[in-house]
C-alpha cells in the first residue's frame, strides 16, 4: 500500500514534465561572447584594442583574446603591443567567477567577481594573487556595459598601503 500511495505523489510531477530549472551563472556574462573593438588611454599612452570573447570547451569557460596596440608617442616614444588571453570559469563552490589572466610581459592575475560592487550592468573583478610582480601588489578590472554593444573596461592597480589608481581605460563596441 505504501508503494501504491508513493507512485500517486510522483506521478503528478512526472507527468507536468516540472523540473526545478537552475538559473545560469552565465547569464550576466553572455554580453562579452563576439567581437570587439575600441580604443584605449592610460599609462602607456592611447591605444587601439582588439578583442574576442568565446565560450570553450562545452561552454564552461569563457576565454578572452586581446591586443592593444600604442604607436609611438610622448608617454611611450617606442610603441608597444600588449597582448594577453584570459579565461572566466565559473567557481560552483564559491558561487562566484574567476578571472585568470595570463599577459606578454609574464604577469599572470587571478582575479574574483566582487559580489559586493557588482550589479546587473557592472562585473567588478579583484585579484587574489599575482605572479612576476613586487609581493602585495592588487589589480582590479571593471567591466561596464554601456549597452548591448558597448562596454568600457577600467584596469587599476596599487602597490602595497595604497589606493587603487587608473592604470588604463578602454572603450570598445561589438565590431558589427
Amino acid at each position: 500500500m505504501f508503494r501504491l500511495c508513493l507512485l500517486f505523489l510522483l506521478i503528478p510531477p512526472l507527468l507536468n514534465g516540472q523540473t526545478a530549472s537552475k538559473p545560469d551563472p552565465w547569464s550576466r556574462m553572455k554580453f562579452l561572447e563576439g567581437k570587439w573593438e575600441g580604443t584605449g588611454s592610460g599609462e602607456p599612452g592611447v591605444s587601439t584594442v582588439e578583442r574576442e570573447y568565446r565560450f570553450v570547451l562545452g561552454g564552461k569557460f569563457l576565454f578572452v583574446q586581446s591586443k592593444s596596440t600604442y604607436a609611438p608617442q610622448e608617454k611611450n616614444p617606442r610603441g608597444e603591443v600588449h597582448e594577453e588571453w584570459g579565461l572566466f570559469s565559473f567557481d560552483r563552490r564559491r558561487k562566484s567567477f574567476v578571472l585568470r589572466q595570463f599577459h606578454v610581459e609574464g604577469f599572470v592575475n587571478q582575479f574574483v567577481l566582487d559580489s559586493t560592487f557588482s550589479d546587473s550592468t557592472t562585473l567588478v573583478f579583484v585579484t587574489e594573487s599575482i605572479e612576476n610582480i613586487a609581493p602585495d601588489w592588487k589589480a582590479r578590472e571593471t567591466y561596464r556595459m554601456l549597452g548591448e554593444d558597448e562596454f568600457i573596461e577600467i584596469f587599476e592597480l596599487t602597490p602595497p598601503g595604497k589606493e587603487f589608481a587608473v592604470y588604463s581605460e578602454n572603450r570598445l563596441k561589438r565590431k558589427q
